[in-house]
C-alpha cells in the first residue's frame, strides 16, 4: 500500500510458522478492488520538494523523489529498533533502502555488514549521508551502499543473514509520475524477480530470514504462493489493519528450505 499516514491501527501478530505454509497462503485476503487501491495510493503533492523525517529521535532530509517512509515501512524499521528481526553480528541487506532508516537502525544494533541497496541513485547518495552522520564508522560493521536493480550488483559471492524488502507491488499504476510508478506500483513482478535471485545467486545462508512486507493492494496471494513453490516457507509475524479502509498488511518472515 502507499507510504501514507491513515489514523489509528489495530495489529495482530503471532500465526504460527507451523501452520502448514499452503495453509496460510488459502488464509490470506484476496486483492482489493481497483477503485479502492486506487483510493488509498493517492500520491503526495510534496514528493518532488525536500522534506524532513523523524524516527526514534534522528533527523533525515528527504531529496526531491526520495519517498517519504509510512506506516508499512515502520513496520520494519520498528522491528528492527526492538531486535524482533536480529540484525547484531549479521550480515543484513535493506533491499529499496529509501532514505536509509532501516540502514541506520541496522549500525545502531551492531550488524556484521549491511548492504543499503536501492535502484535509485538518490536515494542510495541519502542514506550514506545519513548512515555517515548518525552512525559514522562502526567497529565491526562494514556498511556497504549500493545502486542495483535488486541483488544485480552485489558481489557473487555475497552471502546474508537478513534480508528486508518492502517492494512497490501494488497492482494498479496510481499515478504516471515515473518516480511513483518506481516506489509504489512496480507489481507482482519485482516481488518474484527478488525470490528468482535470492535463489540463483543463493544468497541466504543456512539460517537466514527474509521479512517481507505485503498488503492486500498488491497480488498478496500470488506473492506468497510464488515464495513456497520457490522453496520458502512463510510466517506471519505481524498483521496490521485500519479503521479508515479494507487493506491488510502482513509482514512475513520466510525461510528457505534447503536441499537435503
Amino acid at each position: 500500500m502507499g507510504e501514507q499516514n491513515r489514523g489509528r491501527t489495530t495489529a495482530i501478530s503471532g500465526i504460527s510458522a507451523d501452520v502448514d505454509a499452503w495453509a496460510l497462503h488459502e488464509s490470506l485476503p484476496a486483492t482489493l478492488p481497483a477503485d479502492e487501491i486506487l483510493a488509498v495510493n493517492r500520491p503526495k503533492p510534496d514528493l518532488h520538494t525536500r522534506r524532513t523525517y523523524l524516527y526514534n529521535g534522528w533527523s533525515f532530509e528527504l531529496p526531491p523523489g526520495v519517498f517519504m517512509p509510512g506506516e508499512t515501512s515502520r513496520m520494519i524499521h520498528d522491528r528492527l529498533l526492538d531486535g524482533t528481526i536480529p540484525v547484531a553480528g549479521r550480515s543484513y541487506a535493506a533491499m529499496g533502502a529509501g532514505l536509509g532508516v532501516e540502514a541506520v537502525v541496522a549500525g545502531v544494533r551492531e550488524a556484521r555488514e549491511i548492504y543499503a541497496v536501492d535502484v535509485d541513485p538518490d536515494s542510495v547518495q541519502a542514506v550514506a549521508e545519513h548512515y555517515a552522520r548518525i552512525v559514522g564508522e562502526r567497529p565491526g560493521t562494514v556498511f556497504r551502499p549500493l545502486v542495483s536493480d535488486l541483488f544485480d550488483q552485489l558481489p557473487g559471492s555475497a552471502k546474508v543473514d537478513v534480508i528486508t524488502f518492502n517492494p512497490p507491488a501494488v497492482r494498479e499504476q496510481v499515478s504516471d509520475d515515473p518516480t511513483v510508478v518506481r516506489n509504489v506500483c512496480v507489481g507482482i513482478g519485482i516481488a518474484m524477480r527478488f525470490f528468482d535471485q535470492i535463489v540463483q545467486r543463493d544468497l541466504l545462508t543456512a539460517d537466514g530470514e527474509v521479512y517481507l512486507i505485503v498488503s492486500n493492494t498488491a497480488e498478496m496471494r500470488d506473492i506468497v504462493k510464488y515464495a513456497i513453490e520457490s522453496g520458502f516457507t512463510p510466517e506471519v509475524i505481524h498483521r496490521q489493519t485500519w479503521d479508515t479502509d479494507n487493506v491488510q498488511t502482513y509482514l512475513f518472515k520466510l525461510r528457505r528450505q534447503m536441499a537435503a
